[in-house]
């Protein structure tokens, strides 16, 4: 928690403060979007991009990748970003450390893990959650909710502290590099980094971790309550625009979608795209609504407190905005 609360205090001081929500050349709003990572896992907002929906809504999206939800967050909180895209502890670790404008969840788009574990041997037919005692993961950042949720997980199944051995010496975006280099024996991977990596040979995919977690808080939109405030208009337009792609998803076959999705991912093949599609279709990745529940607010918080990460439990109505995308779904849904 305290290492948290550092790394988000030291990118404050470095980051310089950015206007925001300016003006485009072509008339457009521009809305500065940080997203932790780039990944299919986050398909409906790279669709809501290509398909037109943000600029039928006056909106142009100027996407950063912020490589970690601690930066993301501090994007936000220092104005360089009007919305950060990223799992939603980061804004609860800010929010119970008393910030005066607190960050809030206006919006959910995934509501299970996105990774998929990828084992440096082929054990598909082999592999059980018993298989990782003792063995060395790289699971993601300590505190972030990837490596929380695998931690979860592996309680649930009866690990013990011994038990559990995650390497925390590895940055997020390198962690694939580290695996194919070989460190670890297991690695969790987004698609469609994971397929890839199995295709190549470098690994092999035997448990998709959202089948395991159930359903859970996992990326959220967050923004300053006085940015939503000030630009209403702007963030029901863009909650419009991402609740027709979440459709969009739903309605249509990975194979149709895959297209529309190479404008985010030139390097990736048609095929992958698909293949990536339908393995989030399959755990049922996306919020239909995008609304944030309470239950599933208080699930997450359950899996940062086993985490140790909680020295306290947020209060819901404070950390959660829903009112905007209520009445966006129910007007979609006319």
């Amino acid at each position: 928690m305290k290492k948290t609360f550092a790394i988000l205090g030291a990118a404050l001081f470095t980051l310089l403060p950015l206007s925001a929500c300016g003006g485009a050349s072509d008339g457009l709003t521009t809305v500065r979007l940080n997203e932790v990572t780039h990944s299919i896992f986050y398909a409906p907002m790279y669709l809501a991009d290509s398909l037109g929906y943000f600029e039928e809504e006056g909106i142009k999206i100027q996407f950063t990748n912020g490589g970690g939800a601690d930066s993301t967050m501090s994007a936000v909180l220092s104005n360089g970003a009007d919305i950060g895209f990223c799992g939603p502890e980061a804004a609860l670790y800010v929010a119970l450390g008393g910030a005066s404008d607190k960050p809030v969840v206006f919006g959910q788009l995934t509501q299970r893990d996105g990774s998929f574990l990828v084992s440096r041997h082929d054990e598909a037919d082999t592999f059980t959650w018993e298989s990782l005692k003792g063995k060395e993961i790289l699971a993601g950042r300590q505190g972030g909710v990837p490596a929380m949720t695998f931690e979860y997980i592996l309680r649930e199944h009866g690990f013990t502290d011994a038990d559990i051995n995650f390497n925390f010496g590895v940055s997020f975006n390198n962690m694939t590099a580290a695996f194919i280099e070989g460190t670890a024996e297991y690695c969790t991977m987004f698609e469609p980094t994971a397929s890839e990596v199995q295709a190549a040979g470098k690994g092999y995919i035997v448990a998709a971790v959202g089948a395991a977690s159930g359903v859970v808080p996992y990326t959220s939109f967050i923004a300053k309550r006085s940015w939503l405030q000030k630009h209403e208009t702007t963030t029901r337009g863009f909650l419009r625009a991402m609740l027709r792609a979440v459709e969009f998803v739903q309605t249509n076959e990975p194979e149709e979608i895959a297209p529309y999705l190479e404008k985010h991912f030139a390097d990736t093949s048609l095929s992958s795209l698909a293949t990536s599609v339908k393995s989030y279709k399959d755990i049922d990745a996306w919020a239909t609504d995008m609304v944030m529940t309470e239950e599933s607010f208080e699930r997450l918080q359950d899996i940062i407190q086993s985490a140790g990460e909680l020295p306290e439990r947020a209060d819901y109505s404070l950390f959660v905005d829903n009112s905007y995308v209520k009445e966006e779904y129910a007007a979609l849904k006319k």
